[in-house]
């Protein structure tokens, strides 16, 4: 029976991507490769509890709401994310995915709704952005740049172009909570008419960073 390593386990308000809003069940799975600079659930990166996959569908079900999202952490550092993956969206729940793109996405079921970050300079880990995933995105998957400066933002802008991003898919742009004042990223999107979604961490402005929410 396939397991991982689980940090938490909770019902919040969808703070982020193309379901922002909707209640949502988190599966915030334990470990990350990654050490951005900005990281807000560094708390995730050891420990966690060792839960079947069947045991973890079974309590997300329990909640009785149609939307769930695997994050972490980065889920895709545990094999045995994909069986979860594939098992809850069995369940007809809407599945999403959040990923540091770091990761192979090329076998995450395609029922599930990747959203996927590059990460620019001031994340420092821009080396870790496997690119050959971009190949994997499809017109409802999205990609995320969370931003800190403007020097993060005029590489998040060349990507988009270099790589056409909002032909293949939804395009997130984030301010750095504490670091960016979110007026100036939505003021430089509009001057330079970007084919992008502004977003806020919605989740944050209604708890701040308390865990489970």
């Amino acid at each position: 029976m396939e397991s991982l390593r689980v940090t938490e386990i909770f019902l919040s308000i969808q703070g982020e991507s193309r379901t922002v809003g909707w209640p949502t069940v988190f599966v915030r799975l334990t470990g990350c490769p990654l050490r951005c600079r900005w990281c807000d659930t560094a708390y995730a990166f050891q420990g966690g509890q060792r839960r079947s996959v069947e045991e973890v569908v079974a309590q997300v079900t329990r909640f009785a709401v149609d939307h769930v999202t695997v994050t972490g952490g980065e889920p895709l550092a545990q094999p045995a994310c994909l069986a979860l993956l594939e098992r809850l969206a069995d369940t007809g729940m809407a599945v999403s995915l959040e990923t540091s793109g770091a990761m192979d996405l090329s076998r995450v079921d395609r029922r599930v709704v990747k959203v996927m970050d590059l990460k620019p300079p001031g994340s420092g880990e821009t080396a870790r952005n496997r690119l050959a995933n971009l190949d994997c995105l499809t017109p409802k998957d999205q990609v995320k740049f969370v931003i800190a400066d403007r020097t993060d933002y005029e590489w998040s802008r060349a990507m988009v172009a270099r790589h056409r991003l909002a032909e293949r898919c939804e395009v997130l742009f984030s301010p750095v909570a504490g670091e960016l004042p979110p007026r100036e990223l939505a003021e430089w999107i509009l001057e330079d008419r970007l084919p992008v979604r502004f977003q806020l961490q919605l989740h944050k402005l209604l708890w701040g960073d308390a865990p489970g929410r």
